[in-house]
């Protein structure tokens, strides 16, 4: 209670606090975007084993959770000593590279963590020591582990975007950032949207343009911030997604008929929302309106 207290009468102390849990957050972050989806995939596998006889196991493959084994090179298995796991000085004093073989270990570490420790950051600036500021950093928290994970493995899991919008659902019945109706209407519209335009992208062209998972991301977003957000969630997402597209492609790093993951575009422009999200509406409404 009195840390409590002190967090709510002291903005510097919230800060680094804040801070200094977002940086261990995002190391286990890292951990989500890389388990995360092995798991699914051995989840996967024995459902097959189970109903089809399919084989049991990849000879050599180590059973994964998120919390099972520990922390260890991917490389050699060398377990990761503690010190070697602090949120970016680890990777410092590593030099990038494993204690034991030398293998690279990838800057994506590093990089996840300081983003979300500035992230976590921005929104105790922004929220204060309120209920809003817990709901920002788990939303935060997850738009991150999913951008990472989409960025990697080009898939949304249902793990992390069904448990996001029903928690959005759920805070809404308090009005943490939206009431109850503009929630659902959020939800079902965010969902509505992205599988009209998916169909209407297939039946022209034949091919598919995105994935399930960016419906219910879009759906999630719609969820905790309202329906009046889809807006301009959808158009800074297209923008920044049509943007990188196009660099990606004149660089050639892709080509027009490459797959390019949108969710980090939605996840990217749904935390805009969340912070600078009133501020853009307002600062476009006195561009347009009369003076």
């Amino acid at each position: 209670m009195a840390l409590l207290a002190a967090l709510q009468t002291s903005p510097t102390l919230l800060l680094i606090v804040i801070t200094i849990l977002g940086l261990l957050i995002g190391s286990f972050l890292n951990v989500v975007a890389y388990r995360l989806p092995l798991r699914i995939e051995q989840d996967f596998r024995n459902a097959c084993r189970d109903s089809f006889g399919a084989p049991d196991t990849i000879p050599g493959e180590q059973l994964v959770s998120l919390i099972r084994p520990g922390s260890q090179c991917p490389h050699c298995r060398t377990p990761i000593k503690p010190w070697h796991n602090l949120p970016v000085a680890g990777w410092l004093m590593l030099r990038g590279k494993c204690a034991a073989c030398a293998a690279p270990i990838s800057v994506q570490y590093p990089i996840v963590e300081a983003l979300t420790g500035l992230m976590s950051a921005v929104c105790a600036l922004h929220f204060g020591a309120t209920p809003q500021l817990l709901g920002a950093l788990v939303l935060t928290w997850s738009l991150i582990a999913l951008t990472v994970t989409d960025l990697r493995t080009m898939y949304l899991p249902d793990d992390l975007t069904l448990p996001l919008l029903w928690l959005a659902l759920v805070l809404s019945l308090w009005g943490v950032f939206a009431t109850p109706s503009e929630a659902i209407i959020g939800a079902a519209l965010g969902y509505g949207l992205l599988w009209g335009t998916f169909h209407l992208f297939k039946f022209a062209t034949g091919k598919e343009g995105m994935g399930y998972g960016d419906f219910k991301l879009l759906a999630a977003l719609g969820a905790w911030l309202g329906w009046q957000a889809l807006p301009q969630i959808v158009l800074l997402s297209a923008m920044v997604g049509a943007a990188v597209g196009i660099v990606l492609i004149v660089s050639r790093r892709a080509e027009w008929s490459s797959r390019i993951p949108f969710g980090p575009y939605i996840a990217g422009a749904g935390w805009i929302a969340l912070i600078w999200g009133e501020r853009i509406n307002q600062a476009y409404l006195g561009l347009i309106q009369p003076h």
